[in-house]
């Protein structure tokens, strides 16, 4: 137990006097071993200093590289894909919202026209910037409504986004082009995949919906039955939500037979 000692106290027994004798010594030994730690230390640094200077260097000048390159390289790219984008976006608009020459259109999209880049030039040009990437997404959805299914698979797998919308729509587009090219295991995978990434009112319903139909086809009514309940329980009042009893019934008579 500690005990508190006054102002100009002095041992008095041998034992006090010893006690005395090695609290002081502890004191100077813990203060000794301070001192040769922090000696070491300097010693250390002073011995390794150039090297601590070369790599504080490296870091600052891998922190200024990225400054830099950010401002003065990756911006002015961008603003300048997007500027050559904007026409190629505009064809895109127009196949989207066209009644007749869709292809045409989309074809001007894809590889540009009146002497302006297409949606190929920006993802070669711009490669690595924003721009690029969502030309990904253009160029794989172009060729999606041209039936040319493994360019669509391909652009569109290029593309990624955290976006609410977009980032599902794409990978449920490449399930799209998976059942055109007959291939059903791959198709209900990517959709599942799509309905997983985002939980909304558009996207997850939809995905789920597809997934449930390919699920039947392949003869998987447990996967199909348990993705239209998911609709019914969470998105009732979804496009999907407003038949999926139908479905559900369907479902249960072919896991009963």
């Amino acid at each position: 137990m500690a005990t508190y000692k006054k102002r100009g106290y002095k041992p008095e027994t041998k034992e006090e006097k010893q006690h005395d004798v090695e609290e002081h010594s502890t004191t100077a030994e813990v203060f000794n071993t301070l001192d040769e730690s922090a000696s070491k230390t300097e010693d250390w640094v002073i011995g390794n200093q150039k090297y601590i200077f070369i790599i504080i260097g490296l870091v600052a000048a891998v922190v200024l590289g990225y400054l830099g390159y950010n401002e003065f390289i990756a911006k002015p790219k961008q603003t300048e894909a997007m500027n050559d984008m904007y026409q190629a976006q505009k064809y895109y608009d127009q196949a989207v919202n066209a009644t007749s020459e869709k292809d045409s259109l989309f074809s001007l999209a894809l590889n540009g026209g009146e002497g302006k880049f297409g949606m190929l030039d920006i993802i070669s040009e711009y490669s690595g910037t924003p721009s690029a990437n969502m030309a990904n997404y253009y160029a794989g959805m172009a060729y999606l409504n041209m039936k040319d299914y493994k360019n669509a698979v391909s652009y569109l797998g290029n593309f990624s986004s955290d976006d609410e919308i977009l980032a599902p729509m794409a990978k449920g587009c490449i399930g799209d082009a998976f059942v055109q090219l007959n291939q059903q295991e791959d198709a209900l995978g990517y959709y599942e995949e799509a309905a997983k990434m985002r939980s909304n009112e558009f996207t997850t319903p939809m995905f789920l919906y597809k997934a449930g139909i390919i699920a039947l086809d392949l003869g998987k009514t447990d996967v199909a039955l348990k993705h239209f309940k998911t609709i019914k329980e969470n998105y009732p009042t979804s496009t999907e939500g407003t038949n999926i009893d139908i479905f559900i019934g369907k479902a249960e008579a072919l896991a009963s037979n």
